[in-house]
């Protein structure tokens, strides 16, 4: 494997976002990348500390997007997009236009008209865009994957995610409710709770499947804090293959901090994997008979490569390490790219991906409106 490292711009992530700093630890656990540069925050003395706190050259440190593409797009491998949701397009696009590679945080737009725009800029230009749905970056996730790919569980007939969460639920010492960011308690149409949490459920499935949403039921409430926000999603999703799924993500749901949970089951068995602990993958067969695997078990294969035994098994990785993961099939890509080769990854998702799971989450928000069955469109079948 080519261990080049590659330079990196930040656009938003300061440190004062969980975000920023888990994208910045993670870019650079594995040696792939480097953080040369960024316009961190609106706020220049966020800005200002960030750079410090991160040893930024004071060169390299941009008060806004056109300047740091202005100086750097010559320098750098790739722009990582880590502002709000909504504010992603622009900045995404504006790269595109100079020839300059995006790593984007999910989601990639808070609507479809803006996906769509930046799918056809990325084709246009022949651009890159690469999409962190993290949780992909679990080894046992993609173990699993492995296990439903080669058959081991029979044909999927079921698959059962749920992401229930507790912020808006809670309440801080004094009593009163804790408030999100400000950006987090506006919904458009896809409610901001599917593009915080739906697009990873949906994601979960297309990745462990190869298969697609063909149409949705779903109900979306509010149950928490914030009055009249989404805050409670619940859905019933077809998909290609004859796949029949269950999907739920909550903000309300008071008791689980995340409580990622994934249950697959098959023709001849079934698996279990649960983000809170992500070192194990449960297995059920058709004889009654009932097995765990992790990162040392002589059936993992996935699972068991160097790359994911950072140190051995016992000592659990999580979701750092999951972000790392995705960061280290990024590179390889990118430097694919420098070396004329437009091959990619099956862990490296595309802006065309990302675009297809809100479709999904579109549709979703169009059945709770009407109540009735929804089809994903079919441009979503194939990207």
């Amino acid at each position: 494997m080519n261990r080049v490292t590659l330079s990196l711009g930040f656009l938003g992530g300061g440190w004062n976002s969980a975000v920023g700093s888990t994208h910045f630890i993670a870019a650079r656990m594995d040696s792939r990348f480097s953080v040369d540069a960024g316009c961190f925050s609106r706020n220049p003395e966020i800005n200002r500390q960030t750079a410090l706190r991160w040893d930024i050259a004071d060169d390299r440190v941009y008060a806004d997007l056109d300047a740091l593409i202005e100086r750097e797009a010559d320098w750098l491998d790739a722009v990582v997009v880590l502002t709000p949701t909504p504010d992603h397009a622009e900045p995404v696009l504006k790269c595109l236009a100079r020839g300059v590679p995006v790593i984007c945080e999910k989601a990639l737009a808070a609507d479809v008209t803006d996906a769509r725009r930046i799918v056809e800029a990325a084709e246009a230009a022949d651009g890159f865009v690469a999409v962190t749905f993290n949780y992909t970056g679990y080894p046992m996730v993609r173990e699993l994957r492995r296990l439903i790919q080669e058959g081991s569980l029979g044909r999927i007939t079921q698959i059962h995610v749920e992401m229930p969460q507790e912020g808006f639920a809670r309440l801080g010492p004094d009593g009163s409710p804790i408030s999100p960011q400000p950006w987090r308690l506006r919904d458009g149409h896809i409610p901001t709770i599917s593009l915080d949490l739906g697009v990873h459920v949906h994601h979960l499935v297309q990745f462990l499947t190869s298969e697609r949403a063909l149409e949705v039921v779903a109900t979306q409430s509010s149950h928490g804090n914030f009055p009249g926000l989404v805050d409670n999603v619940m859905c019933l999703a077809r998909y290609s293959g004859g796949i029949d799924c269950s999907m739920w993500f909550s903000k309300s749901a008071i008791g689980h901090r995340n409580g990622l949970r994934l249950r697959v089951y098959g023709s001849h068995g079934s698996a279990e994997w649960r983000q809170m602990e992500p070192e194990e993958l449960q297995l059920h067969d058709q004889h009654g008979e009932r097995s765990i695997i992790d990162r040392a078990s002589i059936h993992a294969r996935i699972a068991a490569e160097p790359r994911y035994t950072r140190f051995k098994a016992g000592h659990p990785a999580g979701f750092i390490e999951a972000f790392a993961n995705l960061y280290s099939d990024i590179a390889d890509a990118l430097i694919a790219r420098r070396e004329g080769r437009r091959e990619l990854s099956e862990y490296v998702f595309t802006a065309a991906d990302a675009l297809e799971g809100l479709l999904a989450l579109d549709a979703m928000a169009a059945s709770a409106a009407t109540g009735t069955w929804t089809s994903v469109p079919s441009e979503a079948r194939p990207l």
